[in-house]
């Protein structure tokens, strides 16, 4: 029999604030999170401006030994984690240890820990390169130290899909939870790499945003005079359950997770299908999987990085799958405020549905001033609106030709 999986906990660590209620507060108000770097000195970049998250002490979450032995990616990940299972009310006992897994992905993981490391290898010498190195750089760091924390022995993976890995986190996770592997997943994704040398690397390949001077508008989804995205880090975890699980306990049930869509464009490693073809197409799966009709969905959350190749294809792709009814739609984009979070973008996004639906009101893509005529839709510019929508859909999109989609429907009690 195929569980139905329910989501019952909500963390998040991002540039817009530290927890969830702040997170939706700002994204509600149409708050930018985007500034001048402050964590190093940006001024022999041509990019000088991201989505930092700041006021994150690891050593006053966690104490100073952990601190030193994780890298930012995976304190992002154990924090929101941690904010995920305290909002689900979860006690771990050794019985629902083992049966619950973790799967937190990353778009690159331990980056940080490896510059530092190569920097010593380099001034230092080979000798005085940290043993940790190696466990803090891996990209299971984040899953592995949340499993460790919690005594969680349940499945235990993470995965990389680029920009699209905390949507795949999500929905290979509540995949896990439908074949009876786990009764619960702790999912999602994080990212942690705001350095000079990623700067330059996305820079010269033409990807980011050089609005240094006004930085607040410089992540303009959808606009005509878009330029690229912002560079973000954060970290957003989802906890979900089997129905029959999360009934058992009398959790307070967010929203269902019905339909789960993954493809690949397999045409380019960076740039998207210029018709969308491959997000179409998990578009499609993931309400194939819902058992829905196009028309029964009532809110996207783009993908909608602000690169003129992306907001053109995407519009395209939501056009191919939704047809006359895409005018009905409203589209928003979380990045627009946020930031590009990379593995994390898709969680948080998955996040911001889900309070969508539990709320009733969709945040705006702000910067919205100028429209494309190539990009059409109705894009929620710039205020928040009351919707009371029932079903969402989540959109995610990597380097790669990565593609995700979930669906998620508002919590019925009678569902």
């Amino acid at each position: 029999m195929c569980r139905r999986v329910v989501i019952t906990g909500l963390g998040a660590v991002t540039p817009l604030g530290n927890d969830v209620p702040t997170l939706w507060e700002n994204l509600l108000a149409g708050r930018s999170g985007v500034r001048r770097i402050t964590s190093f000195d940006p001024s022999a970049l041509e990019v000088q401006i991201a989505a930092e998250v700041t006021d994150f002490d690891p050593v006053a979450l966690f104490g100073r030994k952990e601190a030193r032995r994780n890298d930012r990616f995976a304190l992002l990940a154990w924090e929101a984690a941690r904010q995920a299972i305290a909002d689900a009310g979860l006690q771990f006992d050794a019985a629902l240890g083992q049966t619950t897994g973790v799967l937190i992905g990353t778009g690159i993981g331990g980056f940080l820990t490896l510059l530092e490391a190569y920097d010593t290898f380099l001034t230092r010498g080979p000798r005085r390169v940290s043993p940790l190195m190696v466990p803090m750089m891996m990209p299971n760091a984040a899953s592995a130290t949340v499993a460790i924390a919690y005594g969680l022995r349940g499945p235990n993976l993470s995965l990389a899909t680029a920009c699209a890995t905390g949507s795949h986190a999500i929905g290979e996770a509540a995949a896990i939870i439908r074949r009876g592997a786990a009764q619960a997943m702790i999912c999602g994704g994080s990212e942690a790499v705001l350095a000079p040398l990623a700067l330059a690397g996305f820079k010269n390949m033409g990807a980011l945003s050089t609005r240094n001077d006004e930085p607040e508008r410089a992540s303009r989804p959808f606009d005509a005079q878009r330029d690229g995205f912002v560079a973000g880090e954060g970290a957003g975890v989802l906890l979900l359950e089997s129905l029959d699980h999360a009934r058992h306990r009398a959790a307070r049930i967010y929203a269902e997770l019905i339909g789960y869509g993954a493809t690949a464009d397999a045409t380019h490693i960076t740039a998207p299908d210029e018709d969308g073809a491959g997000l179409a197409r998990a578009m499609t799966l993931a309400l194939q999987e819902a058992s829905l009709p196009p028309a029964a969905v009532d809110y996207i959350n783009a993908h909608g990085t602000s690169t003129p190749l992306n907001d053109r294809a995407e519009t395209k792709a939501i056009r191919a799958v939704f047809g006359p009814h895409a005018d009905r739609l409203a589209v928003s984009s979380t990045k627009s405020m946020t930031g590009h979070l990379i593995g994390a973008a898709g969680a948080v996004e998955a996040i911001a549905c889900v309070k969508a639906l539990e709320t009733g009101w969709v945040h705006p893509t702000i910067n919205y001033e100028y429209p494309d005529p190539e990009c059409d839709l109705d894009y929620v510019p710039n205020q928040a609106r009351r919707l009371n929508p029932q079903v969402a859909l989540s959109n995610s999109a990597g380097f790669g030709g990565h593609n995700a989609s979930l669906v998620l429907r508002r919590w019925e009690e009678d569902a």
